[in-house]
């Protein structure tokens, strides 16, 4: 009980820390996008278990409620879109395809134009364009997957 109420402090100092950078650094009427996270589960037997809690224990519900306070406070705005596809799709062409990305790499490779770079990345330009598509007026910006990719 006692080093997980130690362990529960310090996550939320960390979220409150966080949360208060972003929107320093950012500033007002500054739109925060993150992928809403909800029933996805990074339990990794994988890693080592001093990493295994490490990795399932961040507290991103925590997070979002927090920057979405502070965020308001300083007349910014969060929005939650749809994590699908959003680590499959390629920003160039727009191609999903699941067999495109190579996890122990952490590479994205698209076999439609040729497109490489890190999952990461791909995935955060991918959100970013959500941003977009939300501030153009499309109210749940999401990609699915057509019958031709």
């Amino acid at each position: 009980k006692k080093l997980s109420g130690r362990e529960n402090r310090w996550m939320t100092d960390v979220n409150h820390r966080l949360s208060k950078t972003l929107v320093q650094k950012f500033g007002s009427n500054t739109l925060f996008v993150l992928e809403d996270l909800t029933g996805v589960s990074f339990e990794r037997t994988d890693l080592p278990k001093v990493l295994r809690n490490q990795n399932k224990s961040w507290a991103f519900y925590q997070l979002a409620q927090f920057l979405t306070y502070k965020a308001h406070l300083n007349n910014s705005e969060v929005i939650e879109v749809s994590a699908k596809y959003t680590s499959q799709r390629c920003p160039k062409c727009g191609t999903i395809k699941k067999s495109n990305r190579n996890h122990d790499l952490h590479e994205y490779h698209c076999s439609n134009c040729g497109y490489r770079s890190n999952d990461d990345r791909l995935g955060a330009m991918n959100i970013q364009l959500l941003g977009t598509q939300y501030i153009s007026g499309q109210e749940q910006p999401k990609f699915e997957l057509t019958t031709n990719a």
